[in-house]
């Protein structure tokens, strides 16, 4: 009997293993493009130990996730999938262009400077947008 449930779960592997590579993928695209978008370079500062950059990118890459997630979980096909996951990708930038556009025309040099409260706020920001973007997908 434990023999067969052990099969039955195995079936799955192969939509799991499809959805994870999709996500990776996913993920590696987000992180180029939102690296392109900032006009701060993120990598290059979090190497520096700067901590408002390392905030900042974290909060980016957990609000992407928390979409990624929700589009995973409630995608009917694998293209409903990608799809979600790309207006994600869109979302996440945009909440970045906005602080910078209409908030804080200065955000990138705050975060180039270190200042923490910026680097929160962003990052706070991205995850509250992937927290929105989640429930929005659930609908």
């Amino acid at each position: 009997m434990e023999t067969s449930i052990v099969l039955e779960s195995l079936r799955g592997l192969g939509p799991f293993a499809i959805y994870v590579g999709l996500s990776l993928g996913l993920m590696a695209i987000f992180l180029a493009l939102y690296q392109f978008a900032t006009i701060h370079n993120e990598l290059a500062l979090i190497r520096a130990n700067n901590v408002s950059a390392a905030i900042a990118f974290a909060g980016a890459v957990v609000g992407y996730c928390l979409a990624l997630v929700a589009a995973a979980t409630n995608a009917r096909a694998l293209g409903e999938f990608l799809i979600w996951g790309v207006i994600a990708i869109i979302v996440q930038i945009l909440v970045y262009w906005f602080f910078r556009a209409l908030m804080m025309p200065d955000v990138s040099a705050r975060i180039e400077r270190g200042e923490i409260a910026t680097g929160i706020v962003v990052g706070a920001s991205s995850i509250v947008a992937g927290l929105i973007v989640s429930g929005a997908m659930a609908i």
